[in-house]
């Protein structure tokens, strides 16, 4: 066992610690107001993909990142289905400085998330009996960046670009 001097921190040294504590399903439901009709028609959908990610402090240095993603798959003025996902996780964030902590949480941890979340997507649309729905990559970095960029511009009074 090694000893450490009085008054020293052993990971004062190491800098900023990330943690994946857990990773779940927080909430998933799927909708398809139109079935069975739907079924029956050409299958070429009009797909709308909304997203949004918050976290909560749940303990010192650890947060819940909720990653929300809600897909609408519409033919003509018909929703074929509807599908919500909730996809959470728990993180330790510990070390970082008080500016890194919003890209920490905005960005990279929904952008672990978000495979998760397509994984539940696509599992609950293909339970529901549709053809196979593969999201694309997202950019969490870009995203984060440009809503920050948008509530400076808010908070300026200047309309965002």
């Amino acid at each position: 066992m090694s000893e450490n001097p009085a008054g020293t921190d052993p990971q004062a040294d190491q800098g900023p610690q990330f943690a994946i504590q857990k990773i779940y399903l927080k909430d998933a439901s799927l909708e398809t107001p139109n079935s069975p009709t739907v079924f029956t028609q050409e299958w070429n959908p009009e797909i709308n993909l909304q997203l949004n990610s918050d976290a909560t402090a749940v303990a010192e240095d650890v947060h819940e990142v909720v990653l929300s993603l809600t897909v609408t798959a519409k033919l003509g003025e018909k929703t074929a289905f509807l599908a919500e996902i909730q996809q959470a996780g728990i993180f330790t964030l510990q070390g970082f400085e008080q500016n890194d902590l919003g890209p920490m949480l905005g960005a990279y941890c929904p952008s672990v998330l978000y495979p998760f979340a397509r994984e539940a997507v696509a599992d609950l649309v293909a339970k529901g009996g549709f053809p196979q729905l593969l999201l694309s990559p997202i950019n969490f970095d870009a995203l984060y960046a440009q809503r920050s960029q948008e509530a400076q511009a808010q908070t300026a009074g200047q309309p965002a670009h």
